[in-house]
């Protein structure tokens, strides 16, 4: 019988093999000062598209004055204990009530973080008889949420319609044989490619299937539809998202998360989520915090106007200079170029070093091997200015990774990698 470690010390996985070379610069990179358009890394001042401070509320003098009185006034301890024991309030069950307003439903449910959330939640809305349809790009809250179902699961392809429709017949045929029900699973905006999902073709579909569909809007929320309610207001079908969960990470600059959906589907999950259950409530500091950035995404127009000015300015500045942008049509903003993972960290490093920006790198596994995606998060603290400086490190950047440069700088790096692994 083998060691049980044996496998995590001969195996570190497609990313974990690289850490003796990434950590600390590709891979938790320790950005400094004020969150803001322009940050410290590593000793140098750079252009910050990495920070998914949306509307720009992470360091707004109302949000800090908001946050900094409540955990005068209550600690970060209160409320101790979980909701259902001893850490209910009236201030959780007020954000609650105005979340649910905010994004056109009956009731929500505020959970603590995102990920747990979902996870728990799919688990807590499936039983073994029932069948999980999901788009094959979806987040990997959802992906392990579903990993968790004992019953039949299938994928259909991005943003395929037709493919939804396919597994949908099949998980009819089932359900009918086993008594259950369908869950379908699309993100609202998908992170990486930064399109949304394709929910109004979606739920056409339910004219013909007996299905009820899950949204995670994460991207969405504050930053799409009219009032800012997320996708499902911008497509037109928000009251047809039966479970709709947005996370404070985003637009909120904070954290926690909620479910909306008719009361009797929130009240099944108030009694049933595990990771809500037997987890200590959400601090009073982080509630009331919220309380008074929800207040802000309603009251302050002015804060996704200034986004979408940015995005705007930067998806077709990217595009008029031929970069490829995939098919975003939100605030996600892809930079699709061709190398490989060595390729990738040389050009990173010069981009950050050289030209004063730092953005997110994203490579296999991921996205297919020879892919290399630059990940750029506008927000409402952004200018035109840093907007114009990106594209022209960009234009330069894509210039060495087609003539070579990182090529030949990349033998190096790998020739080092080599000597790491022995």
């Amino acid at each position: 019988m083998k060691d049980l470690f044996d496998r995590i010390l001969n195996d570190r996985g497609p990313l974990g093999n690289w850490a003796k070379q990434a950590e600390g610069y590709y891979i938790f990179p320790k950005l400094e000062g004020h969150i803001s358009n322009r940050m410290h890394f590593n000793g140098k001042k750079v252009i910050t598209w990495s920070i998914n401070d949306y509307l720009g509320l992470a360091n707004h003098p109302e949000v800090k004055k908001a946050d900094g009185e409540a955990a005068i006034e209550h600690g970060m301890a209160y409320p101790m204990g979980a909701r259902m024991m001893s850490g209910h309030t009236i201030y959780h069950e007020q954000l609650e009530n105005e979340l649910a307003e905010f994004v056109s439903k009956e009731a929500s449910y505020l959970v603590n973080f995102g990920y747990q959330g979902m996870v728990s939640a799919i688990d807590a809305l499936v039983s073994k008889n029932d069948v999980i349809v999901y788009d094959v790009d979806s987040h990997a809250c959802i992906i392990d949420g579903v990993r968790l179902h004992m019953g039949k699961r299938f994928t259909y392809k991005h943003n395929d319609v037709a493919s939804l429709e396919k597994n949908l017949e099949r998980a009819t045929k089932i359900a009918n044989e086993t008594g259950g029900g369908i869950l379908v699973i699309s993100e609202g905006v998908f992170g990486m490619r930064g399109e949304q999902g394709k929910l109004k073709e979606i739920v056409a579909l339910k004219e013909k299937y007996n299905f009820r569909l899950l949204v995670d809007d994460a991207h969405g929320f504050g930053t799409l539809g009219k009032t800012g309610a997320g996708a499902g207001e911008e497509q037109g079908i928000q009251d047809d998202i039966d479970v709709y969960f947005a996370t404070f990470a985003k637009s909120m600059a904070g954290i926690g998360a909620f479910f909306a959906g008719d009361k009797e589907v929130v009240e099944y999950l108030k009694y049933n989520m595990r990771s809500q259950m037997f987890a200590k409530s959400l601090p009073m500091a982080m509630v009331k915090g919220a309380l008074k950035r929800l207040d802000m995404l309603r009251t302050m127009p002015e804060l996704k106007n200034k986004l979408w000015e940015n995005v705007d300015a930067l998806q077709s500045g990217l595009t008029k200079n031929g970069f490829n942008i995939g098919k975003t049509n939100t605030c996600v903003t892809p930079v699709f170029l061709e190398g490989d993972i060595p390729e990738a960290m040389a050009m990173v490093n010069d981009l950050r070093e050289n030209y004063g920006i730092f953005c997110s790198i994203v490579v296999y596994p991921v996205i297919p091997k020879g892919m290399i995606l630059l990940r750029l998060i506008p927000t409402a603290s952004h200018t035109l200015e840093d907007v114009e400086e990106t594209i022209v490190a960009f234009s330069a950047i894509r210039e060495k990774l087609e003539n070579g440069t990182y090529k030949r700088l990349s033998e190096a790096v790998r020739k080092k990698q080599e000597t790491l692994m022995q």
